[in-house]
Parts: structure tokens; C-alpha cells; sequence
């Protein structure tokens, strides 16, 4: 029975010691490839493009970044929403609502409505989540690298309110070449109005 203890106590101060240095490895390794964001002040402005109800770019506005608390964030968005914007959390491979809507019409912001993705930039990635060529604009979204998963990736924010939206990848069809892999609760589908 001594000899099990033993074992048992070498065997946890081993494991322990193993999640130490792997808590190290990824602080460093965080530390080294992602860099930190300058915090924005209350009154920070962003410029974004606009586009109407046609799908028709309006023009660039400067706007006011909107800015909530976690808890009002909670009270006007769904669960799945909030988890997935407000957490970075990631929706179930195949499980998105809008992982087949293919009318013409615009990918918004479920959190503030920024327009995002242009129904026709989207295709069929086999991966499970919604997947777009190019955002509608690049001032309407924004990109950091992102260490959490161990590995590098570019992590897909809204530039208005910083809800999380997913990530691009590099093996996107032509003629950008990228793939906007973004879960459908950051996404409201408008279908396009006739003009």
C-alpha cells in the first residue's frame, strides 16, 4: 500500500510539473506571436462602409465603436449569440443556421448590424461553418492573431462592436485565395431588396 502512495505521489508531482511548463511554453509562445491591442478610449471612432437594403455601397461613416458590458451584451443576445461573440466560443460544425442559406443578401453583425459578407462571396467549404472569399469590406472587419488553440491563427472581429466572428485561413478559392470560416449566431442573413 506504501509502494502505491508512492507511486501515486511521484506519478501527480510529475503530471503537475508537466502542466507547468506547458502553462509556460504557451504564455511564451503567446507572448511571442500575438501582440497586444492598444485599448481604445470611451470615445473611439471607427470608419466603416455602409451599404443599403440593394446590397448597394452607400459610402464610409465614422462612427462611434459601440461599447457594453458583458451583462448588457447578455440581456439582448441569445445564448448561442452570446457565447460565440461575447466568449470567442466556436458553434458545432454543421449546426449553423445559416450554414445553407445561399440568397442573394448580406451577412451582418448579429450584435450591431455592421455589414460583413456579401452573399455572393460565399461558397462551400466542407467544413461545417459558413464560408466567405472576401468581406463585403475590409474597414467593416478586422483581424488579430489569435494563440488560444496552441497554434497561430487569424482570429475575424467586427470592427463596430468586436464580436467575435471566426477565423481566416489561406485555402480559400479564388481570386482571394481565403477562407472566412464564421459561425452563423455572429450572423444576421438579410435578404437583398430589389432596387
Amino acid at each position: 500500500m506504501k509502494e502505491l502512495t508512492r507511486r501515486g505521489l511521484i506519478f501527480a508531482g510529475a503530471a503537475l510539473a508537466a502542466v507547468g511548463v506547458f502553462a509556460g511554453v504557451d504564455h511564451v509562445a503567446s507572448s511571442t506571436f500575438v501582440k497586444n491591442e492598444l485599448p481604445l478610449g470611451p470615445d473611439a471612432t471607427v470608419d466603416l462602409v455602409e451599404f443599403d437594403e440593394t446590397g448597394k455601397r452607400v459610402g464610409t461613416v465614422q462612427k462611434h465603436k459601440v461599447r457594453k458590458t458583458l451583462a448588457e451584451w447578455q440581456a439582448i443576445l441569445t445564448t448561442p449569440q452570446f457565447v460565440v461573440t461575447r466568449k470567442a466560443a466556436t458553434e458545432i460544425p454543421y449546426s449553423g443556421e445559416l450554414l445553407n442559406e445561399h440568397r442573394a443578401g448580406l451577412f451582418r453583425c448579429t450584435d450591431c448590424g455592421t455589414a460583413l459578407f456579401d452573399g455572393k462571396t460565399k461558397f462551400e467549404s466542407g467544413t461545417g461553418w459558413p464560408s466567405f472569399w472576401a468581406a463585403i469590406a475590409s474597414e467593416n472587419v478586422r483581424e488579430k492573431d489569435d494563440f488560444s488553440m496552441g497554434i497561430l491563427q487569424r482570429e475575424v472581429k467586427c470592427t463596430l462592436c468586436d464580436a467575435h466572428l471566426g477565423h481566416v485561413f489561406t485555402d480559400g478559392p479564388q481570386p482571394s485565395g481565403l477562407r472566412y470560416c464564421i459561425n452563423s449566431a455572429a450572423l444576421k442573413f438579410v435578404p437583398l431588396r430589389a432596387a
